[in-house]
Formats: structure tokens, sequence, C-alpha cells
């Protein structure tokens, strides 16, 4: 069994989270990433979504960006038909857990698995809920932590609006610049775009990187399977100063 790691902690904080979780089980903690962009609830959920099938069938997911942390939010651990979902109740998992087919969700008693950590923070319930309810999860104890819910909080991943321009969201910057958007394939399929338009600068709709030379922009279907904008060994991101959203023009 696998407990996999999605935050926006940075270095510090998991390593304590592990310390938690092995305090409990010896099952397999694995680390997907810790540099969602600060807060950023969309981004997390989108990454997460596009790893958690690639993991093994049982496999624990932590996801934890957590803007509400130590307010009114509820802590969740919330079962699917092949995985474990452990996040904070904004939609960072759900995105992931209905499409795998949502078959029980627990709303966990912070105070009792904050007894693994020894406190309560108000601002670090990674460490004193998440953590310890993966590792009780993998111990099969989970039900003693929680009650039953019958809803969690949804997150919509591909809204997208389109008129005379495509506006879309950006799901992910990863370390090149490459921005990741949430418009998925099939839609880009349907316009049959020779290109798109970004604040009048033409990007080619193309393949692969090599199409274009080096410096120069381009759209291409990533391993997202959504629309990407780039440039050839360049930051698309500095360049065109998208952070959020995106507005399109496609030819």
């Amino acid at each position: 069994m696998v407990i996999a790691l999605l935050t926006d902690f940075g270095e510090f904080y998991p390593g304590v989270m592990k310390g938690v979780i092995r305090k409990i089980t010896k099952e397999e903690v694995v680390d997907i990433t810790h540099s969602v962009r600060a807060q950023n609830v969309f981004e997390g959920a989108f990454l997460l979504y596009n790893t958690y099938k690639f993991f093994p069938k049982g496999s624990i997911f932590v996801a934890v960006v957590d803007p509400g942390v130590g307010g009114k939010r509820r802590a969740l651990a919330v079962k699917t038909k092949n995985y474990w979902f452990v996040a904070p109740d904004n939609g960072i998992a759900y995105p992931s857990a209905s499409e795998d087919g949502i078959e029980k969700i627990i709303s966990l008693n912070s105070e009792k698995l904050s007894e693994f950590s020894g406190e309560l923070s108000s601002t670090f319930h990674g460490r004193d809920v998440f953590a310890p309810a993966a590792a009780l999860i993998a111990e099969g104890k989970i039900d003693e932590y929680g009650e039953e819910v019958e809803t969690m909080k949804e997150l919509e991943l591909f809204e997208v609006k389109i008129g005379e321009k495509i506006a879309c969201r950006v799901a992910y910057i990863d370390r090149f610049g490459n921005i990741v958007t949430n418009l998925r394939r099939e839609i880009v399929e349907d316009l049959k775009p020779k290109g798109f338009y970004i604040n009048g600068t033409r990007i080619p709709f193309v393949e692969k990187y090599e199409d274009v030379k080096v410096g120069e922009p381009l759209a291409l279907i990533g391993s997202f399977n959504t629309l990407e904008i780039s440039v050839r060994e360049g930051n698309a991101a500095e360049i065109f100063g998208i952070k959020d959203e995106i507005e399109l023009g496609w030819f």
C-alpha cells in the first residue's frame, strides 16, 4: 500500500507529516509534489486528478492545499472504488474521487486524530489531522475517527467559455514555464485550429516542440491532455505574463 502526499507546503512541513505517519504505520510514503502554488486549490485538484490513476489500487492520497485551515471547513476521508483520498473539504479531492466513484465520505474528528501528534494546531492540520488519518486508513482503523456524511464540496476542473475568444484557466505552470490550461483535447480538436492568439501574438498549433525554432511560441496538447502554451527553450509564463486565467483567440 502507498500513501502519496500532495501539498503546497514546500520543503519542511512534509517531513513532519511523514514522521507522524510512521508512528502509526510502516506503509510506504511517497511525494507527488509539495510545490503547488500557495493556496491554489484548483491547481492542487488538477495535479491530483492527473496523478491518482497512475498509482496502484488501494493507494491513499493526502492532498492538502488548505486556505481554510483552522476554520469551519471539514476534514474528509473519501473512499472510492479503487482508492482513498484524505483532504480538506474545499474541492481539492472532488474531481478525482468522483471520477473513480465515491463509495463513502467520512467527516474526520480532528481532536481525536490530533492525539497522534500531541496537539491540534490552527495552522498545520497536515500534521495533526490528515497525516494520522491516512495512516489509520492504512491500518484499517479510520472508522473510529469520524462519521459518515453524504456530501463533499464540488469543484469543476474543465469549465471554459467559448465565444469570440476562449476563456479558460491556467491549471498549472511547470518549472519550464509551460502554461498548462484546462482546455481539453476534445474541445481543441473540435475547433480544428491552425493556431491561437494571445494579446496579438500568433502562436501556431503544433504536435511537438521541434516544429518551431528555438525561442518561438507554440501551442500543443501536452501530457495532461489539455492545451499548453509554450516557448521552445523559453519561459512562456514569464514572456506572456500569464498566471491564473487566459483568453485565447484562434485561427
